[in-house]
């Protein structure tokens, strides 16, 4: 699945967009909006993929909030919805400069 595919199910129906307690409650510690995570998905990017995730194949995307924050998103799908699992503001602990490529990478 590709970020366009991601972006098409989240844009298609709201039956198609399943948010998990873990993300929505890691939104809230972390002030984390819906339309943070939306303008994250609608502007980002796959930087990296768990085919063999259970129970859906994953993604971690790199995008946008409206403020121009960069933030992370982690989405699962099984091809006929969206799961959003978590979102966090990357840093460079474990991600390089560019808060893409994971460190040791």
């Amino acid at each position: 699945m590709d970020i366009k595919q991601l972006q098409a199910l989240y844009n298609a129906s709201d039956s198609n967009i399943k948010w998990s307690k873990h993300c929505l409650e890691r939104m809230q510690e972390r002030d984390i909006s819906i339309y943070d995570v939306e303008s994250s998905l609608l502007t980002g990017e796959i930087i990296e993929d768990y085919p063999d995730d259970f129970p859906y194949p994953s993604y971690l995307i790199f995008g946008y909030t409206k403020e121009n924050k960069v933030l992370h998103i982690v989405v699962g799908s099984k091809g006929d919805a969206i799961f959003f699992i978590t979102a966090y503001y990357p840093n460079t602990d474990k991600f390089e400069k560019d808060l893409k490529t994971r460190k040791g990478q």
